[in-house]
């Protein structure tokens, strides 16, 4: 919910969005490759799986106490400090949220019992969502 924005943006509403990102390295691991995908999938997974089936609200929106009085609804609200949740706030989230898990080198099990881990020599480039087949935000530092 766009609690800022005039139209019809502001009721509650969904998008199925798809997130793309770029990993840079200054060399390749012992696979000849930047980064093993699968630890990447696993990493936006883990960010990514906080907004399925929620609402997104600024933490300024008048509704969020309603909401936060519901613990069956409370669980999956998600509160974006200060900002409405657009996808420029959503790509900024996801930025932060894989730099710091790249940072720390986090390990993940796939479901194959194999260990894949997130290099943290991995420089982050940008990160884009897409609201749309023809509309996305992007964030870089």
């Amino acid at each position: 919910m766009l609690s800022k924005h005039p139209g019809r943006c502001r009721f509650p509403h969904g998008h199925s969005r798809t997130i793309e990102v770029v990993l840079a390295s200054a060399e390749l691991d012992e696979n000849d490759m930047v980064c093993d995908f699968k630890a990447l999938k696993l990493a936006l997974q883990e960010i990514a799986d906080r907004f399925d089936h929620a609402l997104v609200v600024n933490s300024e929106d008048p509704i969020l106490g309603a909401l936060s009085a519901q613990p069956e609804v409370r669980e999956r609200v998600v509160v974006m400090p200060g900002k409405d949740p657009t996808t420029e706030v959503l790509a900024k989230y996801i930025y932060d949220g894989l730099a710091a898990l790249i940072a720390s080198g986090r390990e993940y099990k796939g479901s194959d019992g194999l260990v894949y881990r997130l290099p943290n020599r991995l420089q982050l480039e940008r990160v884009r969502v897409s609201e749309t087949s023809s509309t996305w935000a992007e964030y870089a530092r």
